[in-house]
């Protein structure tokens, strides 16, 4: 009993720490809406500064404690004028890679000026022992306690009672709003930078008498605080101090009650990550403003001749390499891999992983246990190895079922930390008697020798034909229809989800695509030697990737070739110690420098130039691409190209929203080939209806019924495979796929072997006669290869429609679809919606404000006033109403309804 209580006593300290840790990212995150994944190295910064003045300048504690302090806080406003500021207006991805930045570039400094070992600090708190309810335990620990319970509450009062912490507080509730009563967002941001990274510098401080002073040991502190600020939710000091102290006391009783189990302590935080990601289930209220724009697209087409002549020219190359550059190239090209599989999963499907070497590592332990332990060769080794990672890797998917952006990049981290902590660095596991690692001797591929100790050169030369082949498989995947629903699904979940796409499938495919393609790189980095050393494998080299990934280019092709130069060991080492011998220790720094000047000048990296400059070739040859919509194709609608006959009936459909009713037992019933209009004044719960009867919310009752099947229980997807689809009022288009794309993702219907088949044979069709016609009615033909984005308003309201009806609905929602037209486009919109319902043969459920419209196209009129139904018939039986007009009293002139 005894030992339970010290170790608690003994946690509550090093939780103590981990709790100021949070407290720091709390401050950032609160003050600039950034989760700032620097704040370790920070840290570190400023407790390397203290520890050598204090050791090797003759400086006193408390002046060179002050002067660590200091040093960090001026990281922090330096990290936030010249990295995060210029990026106010860039993705959420760019943001959360400028903090990635940071760590590199400081990390690669410390490493270069102080190495990696492990220094001895002794600390300034007294050290005696104390007696607690009779267990021993360190004076410092209280000290430590009484700290974080002091800066706690400091904090909690500065947040609270003055206005610093009431204009950080509305800066973080509406930066617009705190702007226009004279608050300065950007000087909110700065003061809470420097706060914040104080604390850090504090913290780093404070910590290393307990578990040393070391660059990779304060950086991983981060993990730990991340936690605490999680369960704090990124707001509440107190709550944010009692997880720190919560992670403490649970690792530290682990480490004397758990510790035949290897590394089970280092996985508390990212339990307690997993627990609470999972149980909230969304994303971090990051600032809207900053979430538009997403990292650019390559096409993913290959050109033929080109491609052969480049890999003729590789293999001549490695052919007549030495064996150092041999090396080089092989180094490049596996971690060209392991980029190429962050394109799928971050470029591609919008997911941001920070897992690339977890899962590499996974890989290599899998095929070097199929060869040590059971004498595999290494083709199978190597199978076994890519094959056997992809369960690993739909187990990392699962957090981003319920998760996304910066609380996606924390989990992976965390799981891939984990993975490191309890696998990688477990000896039983990861070592085979008398070897550093896992035997496996040298490798032949069909009985011809290829080691890597031999024979480099053909090593080299396998790794690059195996790149080759991955890279052609990305290359289908993107042209693919599995590709389109990857990219629907990164532009838009919501949209995706009501063309019928899973959502949920599209993410766990990323995630097993990319983690295969990680296993890949895994396998061949271990097998270049005779033993498969998992220590290479470290999570945090993760982080790295996906700063090389973004450097590169990370939705293109060639991006993992360019970014992956920057890295040591690589070819671009080589070639850097050509020009200035001893340049390639200098790698990790100049890439993380290149980094920050690539998002702040770039942020579509090497790629995006690239793209240009052959689509600028591209454009001075005769186009080849027919025209996709003949000239001669009908304007009637062909009888095959008819919805299916399928009534809607809503019973009793009621939508709460925590104690507001938003739409109350509401019914209604949408025929084949009728227009049924939903109108009311603002608030009246139109869009609330739109939603519920789509999937779109969790907080509904009631019934909904497609022809004989009910609905009520299916997801959004499903619901739009059964043939209910839907426009949304604010348009949620593809916005980096182009008019054509945004068509092909409502009306592909990839079958059950798609996701496989097109990486081999990208799946492709013409359009459906019913999308050619739609095409044409909608007057889209001459914009099929225009980016979204060049679209106008009105053409861009008409897609919306267009993509919606290229799903072939039964029914078909549209929600003000005619806000923003001009008279004589609402009567042209009025004049298409018609011609869906007799033509087509939809069903349409049409809200709209525009009254004339509605009551010119709609066979039946609904109306609703704060979520119920006061009126329902024909147009003219509404207009007579005079419940109607009470409700519109105020809202619309009189003889609107007259």
């Amino acid at each position: 009993m005894d030992d339970v209580l010290r170790f608690a006593l003994l946690g509550l300290g090093l939780g103590a720490l981990y709790a100021l840790t949070a407290h720091g990212i709390v401050l950032v995150y609160r003050g600039s809406g950034v989760l700032n994944f620097a704040h370790g190295a920070i840290g570190m910064a400023g407790a390397y500064v203290q520890w050598e003045l204090a050791t090797q300048h003759d400086v006193t504690y408390w002046p060179a404690t002050a002067c660590g302090v200091l040093t960090s806080a001026v990281l922090g406003v330096l990290t936030h004028l010249l990295v995060l500021r210029p990026l106010r207006r860039a993705s959420s991805l760019a943001r959360l890679v400028g903090t990635l930045a940071v760590f590199i570039v400081l990390t690669a400094i410390a490493v270069k000026r102080y190495g990696d070992s492990l220094e001895l600090v002794p600390g300034k708190l007294p050290t005696k022992l104390l007696t607690i309810a009779g267990a021993t335990v360190s004076e410092d620990r209280m000290w430590l306690i009484g700290i974080a319970v002091a800066v706690t509450v400091l904090l909690h009062l500065l947040y609270k009672r003055t206005l610093f912490g009431l204009g950080t507080s509305a800066v973080a509730e509406n930066e617009g709003a705190a702007a226009s009563l004279g608050w300065s967002p950007d000087l909110i941001a700065t003061g809470n930078w420097a706060l914040g990274s104080a604390l850090a510098g504090l913290t780093g401080i404070l910590i290393v008498p307990v578990i040393g002073l070391s660059v990779t040991g304060l950086t991983t502190l981060l993990l730990s605080a991340l936690a605490a600020a999680l369960v704090g939710k990124f707001s509440s000091f107190p709550v944010t101090l009692a997880g720190g102290l919560v992670i403490g006391v649970v690792q530290s009783e682990l480490t004397r009650f758990g510790s035949d189990v290897t590394g089970l302590a280092a996985s508390v935080p990212f339990l307690f990550i997993a627990l609470v990601l999972v149980a909230r289930g969304r994303a971090l209220p990051l600032r809207g403003t900053f979430l538009d724009r997403l990292p650019a697209l390559g096409t993913g087409k290959v050109r033929p001749l080109p491609l052969a002549l480049a890999v003729v020219a590789g293999l001549s190359l490695v052919s007549l390499a030495t064996p150092l550059w041999a090396d080089a190239i092989t180094t490049t090209l596996v971690l060209s891999l392991i980029i190429l599989s962050i394109v799928v999963v971050t470029g591609y499907a919008g997911q941001v992983s920070l897992a690339a070497y977890a899962l590499a590592g996974t890989g290599a332990f899998i095929a070097g246990h199929a060869a040590a332990d059971w004498g595999w060769p290494f083709e199978l080794a190597l199978l076994a190895g890519v094959l056997g990672t992809v369960p690993i890797g739909l187990l990392f998917a699962l957090p981003a079922v319920r998760t996304r952006g910066v609380n996606l990049a924390i989990i992976t981290l965390g799981l891939g930390t984990t993975l490191e902590a309890m696998v990688f660095q477990n000896t039983d596991l990861s070592t085979t008697p008398g070897s550093d690692g896992i035997a496996v001797g040298k490798q032949t591929l069909f009985g011809i020798s290829i080691s890597g100790v031999d024979h480099p050169q053909r090593y080299a030369a396998v790794v690059l034909v195996l790149f080759v082949a991955a890279a052609l498989v990305v290359a289908n995947v993107r042209r693919s229809r599995t590709g389109r629903r990857l990219i629907a699904v990164r532009a838009n979940e919501r949209a995706a989800a009501a063309l019928g796409i899973d959502v949920r499938a599209a993410k766990l495919y990323a995630f097993g695509l990319s983690a295969a393609i990680a296993a890949l790189a895994g396998v061949l980095t271990g097998f270049r030697s005779t033993s498969v050393v998992l220590s290479d494998f470290a999570s945090f080299g993760s982080i790295t990737a996906l700063g090389l990934a973004v450097i590169g280019g990370v939705g293109f092709l060639v991006g993992p070739l360019f970014g992956a130069t920057f890295a040591a060991g690589t070819v671009g080492a080589r070639f850097g110690d050509l020009v200035l011998p001893g340049l390639s220790e200098w790698m990790p720094l100049i890439g993380g420098i290149i980094l920050v000047l690539t998002l702040v000048g770039n942020q579509d990296g090497i790629g995006k130039g690239l793209s240009r400059q052959a689509a600028g070739s591209r454009r001075k040859l005769p186009p080849k691409r027919p025209a996709t919509v003949p000239k001669d194709e009908p304007s009637a609608v062909p009888t095959a190209t008819r919805a299916a006959p399928l009534p809607l009936q809503v019973r009793d459909l009621t939508v709460r929203y925590g104690g507001v009713v938003a739409v109350d037992e509401l019914s209604l019933d949408v025929a084949p080939g009728q227009v049924v209009g939903l109108i009311g004044p603002n608030g009246a719960g139109k869009t609330s209806a739109i939603d519920a009867v789509t999937g779109f919310t969790r907080a509904a009752s009631g019934s909904v019924r497609l022809g004989d099947r009910d609905a009520t229980r299916l997801p959004v997807h499903r619901r739009a495979a059964a043939g209910l689809s839907r426009s949304f009022q604010s348009l949620e288009l593809f916005e980096d796929m182009t008019v054509l794309d945004n068509l092909y993702a409502a009306c592909d219907r990839p079958g059950r072997w798609a996701y496989l088949t097109d990486l081999i044979r990208p799946g492709s069709r013409p359009l459906p006669t019913h999308v050619l016609v739609a095409v044409r009615e909608f007057g889209l033909q001459d914009s099929l290869d225009r980016p979204v984005g060049d679209l106008s308003y009105g053409e861009r309201r008409l897609l919306a429609i267009a993509r919606a009806v290229a799903a072939s609905p039964s029914v078909l929602l549209l929600d003000e679809p005619a806000a923003g037209l001009s008279d004589d486009e609402t009567r042209e919109l009025a004049h298409l919606v018609r011609r869906l319902a007799e033509d087509w043969g939809m069903g349409v459920l049409l809200v709209e404000h525009d009254v004339d419209m509605v009551m010119s196209v709609c066979d039946q009129v609904v109306v609703l006033d704060f979520g119920r139904r006061i009126c329902a018939g024909t147009p003219e039986e509404v207009r007579r109403d005079p419940a109607v007009r009470a409700a519109y009293l105020g809202d619309l002139e009189p003889e609107t309804l007259a």
